[in-house]
C-alpha cells in the first residue's frame, strides 16, 4: 500500500519560482490537449505511449524538455482512466438496479469490464450519463521523472534539484525535512500561492495491531463514530465544522457586497479587487482547517482500530436523499459534512492495520428502533431517538446497533434498494404488530399473566 506524503518550501526565491510557474503553465497546455482530444470515447484503448509515439513522429513542440512533457501525458491518461473507472462504479449500480439475473449480469459486467459498453444500448446510455467529456483545469502542477531530479543535503536541511526550462540547468528547492525523509520516486510539484509543494508516495509498512472486537459504527455530524457499544470517536467534529461554515457565510456576504460596490463604481474596482477580494488568506484558512479535520477523523479511526477487528459501517456513496425540510443554516451546515474524509480514513487505516470493514446498507438505520429488531417504530429527532415505550436515547448509539444488525440480515444486502428496504421493514413491522391486536388479551410469560400492554413494555 502506497501513500502520499507532502513536503513545503516557502517563500521560495521569487525568479525561482516563475521558472517554475512559467514551466507548470506550458505543460499545463499539453494536459489540455490531451483531455481535450482523448477525454472521452476517443481514448479508449489508447494509452500514453501510442500518444507519445505519434507526436514525436510529427516532431510535435511544448517549449519544455522531453521528459517533462512525457511525464505529464502519462499522468494525464491515469486521470482519464480514474474518471472512466469511477463513472463504471456508478453504471454498475445502475447495472444491480436492473436485473438481477446471474447470466445477465455476467455479459453486462464484461462489457463494461472490456469497454465495450458502446456494443449495449443501457451500457452504452448510462456511460455517455456518467462518463461525460472532461476538460483540464490544471496549470500549476510538474510531473518530475524519478532519474531526472536529486536531493542533497546543505546545512541539516534537504534540498531539491529539478530541471529548468533551460537545457543542463536545474532549480534548486530547499524542503522542510531532512534526508532521511527526503522525497523519492516520482515527485509531482504544486504551486500554490507562492508556495511549492512536493509530493511522493511511500511504502506503507502494514501491521496486525487492530483490536478483537465487532461492532456497528454510525458515522455522525456532530462526532466522527459512534459504536454499537456507545462508545464515541472525534468528539467536536460538529463544532469544528459548524464554525467553519458560518465564518465563511459572513464572509462571503460581506465579499458579495464589495464585489456590487465595485461593478457599481468602476473607478473603485481595481482597488477593491486588489485589497479586498484576494484568495491568499482564505485559501490558507481553509488549508488549514482541512488539516484540523483530517487529524481529528483519523485519530478518531485509530482510536476505534485499537477496539475492532470487524467494523460494520454504513455505505454512503450514494446521495443521501430526504424529504425533510430543515432550516437554511442547517442546510448549509451538513452540506459540509466531511463523509468522504471519514470513508476514506475507515478505508486506509484498516488496511494499514489489518482490521476489516464490512459495508452495509444504509437505508432507515437512523429511523428504526434497534431493541426492537430493527422495526419502524420510534421517532428520531436530532440526537435522540424516543421509542415507543416512552424511554429517549442516543440516536447515533441506535443506528450503530441497526447497522450492526445489518451484518446478517439475509432480506437487506448493501445494494438493496431503499424502496424494497423500507418494504422489508414495513412488513416486519406490521407482523409484529398483527401478534398484539386485542389490547385486553392476556399472554403467559413465565409463571407471570400479563396485559398486551405490559407485555409490550416488558419484551422492550
Amino acid at each position: 500500500m502506497k501513500l502520499t506524503r507532502i513536503h513545503h518550501c516557502k517563500n521560495l526565491n521569487r525568479e525561482k519560482y516563475k521558472q517554475l510557474e512559467k514551466q507548470a503553465a506550458l505543460l499545463g497546455r499539453v494536459r489540455s490537449e490531451v483531455w481535450r482530444k482523448y477525454g472521452a470515447v476517443a481514448g479508449l484503448n489508447m494509452g500514453d505511449r501510442a500518444i507519445r509515439d505519434s507526436w514525436m513522429n510529427e516532431g510535435r513542440e511544448f517549449n519544455v524538455s522531453a521528459n517533462a512533457w512525457k511525464e505529464t501525458l502519462r499522468d494525464c491518461i491515469g486521470d482519464i482512466k480514474a474518471y472512466r473507472e469511477a463513472a463504471k462504479e456508478k453504471v454498475k449500480q445502475a447495472i444491480r438496479k436492473r436485473t438481477h439475473c446471474e447470466t445477465e449480469l455476467k455479459r453486462l459486467y464484461t462489457l463494461l469490464k472490456k469497454d465495450a459498453w458502446m456494443e449495449d444500448n443501457f451500457l452504452h446510455r448510462q456511460m455517455r450519463k456518467h462518463f461525460r467529456h472532461g476538460v483540464n483545469h490544471t496549470h500549476n502542477q510538474i510531473i518530475v521523472r524519478a532519474d531526472m531530479c536529486k536531493t542533497f543535503e546543505l546545512n541539516g536541511q534537504c534540498w531539491l534539484k529539478v530541471p529548468s526550462l533551460v537545457p543542463r540547468q536545474t532549480i534548486k528547492i530547499p524542503l522542510n525535512t531532512t534526508m532521511e525523509f527526503a522525497p523519492q520516486g516520482t515527485l509531482r510539484i504544486i504551486l500554490r500561492n507562492g508556495n511549492v509543494e512536493v509530493h511522493s508516495t511511500y511504502d506503507v509498512v502494514e501491521t496486525k495491531d487492530c483490536g478483537e472486537a465487532t461492532v456497528g459504527v454510525d458515522k455522525g455530524y456532530s462526532e466522527a463514530f459512534v459504536d454499537s457499544d456507545t462508545d464515541v470517536y472525534g468528539k467536536g467534529l460538529g463544532k469544528l465544522i459548524s464554525s467553519e461554515s458560518d465564518y465563511l457565510n459572513k464572509k462571503y456576504k460581506r465579499r458579495n457586497k464589495l464585489r456590487a460596490i465595485s461593478k457599481a463604481k468602476p473607478h473603485k474596482r481595481q482597488a477593491i479587487e486588489r485589497s479586498n477580494l484576494g484568495r491568499k488568506k482564505l485559501d490558507k484558512r481553509q488549508d488549514a482547517q482541512r488539516s484540523k479535520l483530517k487529524t481529528l477523523i483519523y485519530t478518531a479511526t485509530h482510536q476505534l482500530i485499537d477496539k475492532a477487528g470487524l467494523i460494520v459501517a454504513e455505505d454512503l456513496t450514494s446521495p443521501i436523499q430526504s424529504k425533510r425540510s430543515y432550516g437554511k443554516n442547517t442546510n448549509r451546515r451538513l452540506n459540509t459534512w466531511v463523509k468522504g474524509i471519514l470513508a476514506d480514513a475507515l478505508t486506509t487505516i484498516s488496511h494499514r492495520r489489518g482490521s476489516v470493514v464490512h459495508l452495509v446498507n444504509a437505508s432507515y438505520t437512523s429511523q428504526s428502533d434497534s431493541f426492537l429488531h430493527g422495526l419502524l417504530i420510534g421517532t428520531r429527532k436530532g440526537d435522540q431517538f424516543y421509542r415507543s415505550n416512552g424511554e429517549v436515547v442516543q440516536a447515533d448509539w441506535n443506528a450503530a446497533r441497526n447497522v450492526l444488525a445489518r451484518l446478517n440480515d439475509p432480506e437487506i444486502s448493501r445494494y438493496t434498494p431503499y424502496r424494497e428496504v423500507r418494504r422489508v421493514l414495513q412488513e416486519r413491522t406490521d407482523r409484529y404488530k398483527s401478534e398484539l391486536t386485542d389490547l385486553g388479551s392476556s399472554y403467559k410469560l413465565g409463571n407471570k399473566t400479563l396485559t398486551e400492554c405490559e407485555l409490550v413494555l416488558d419484551y422492550v
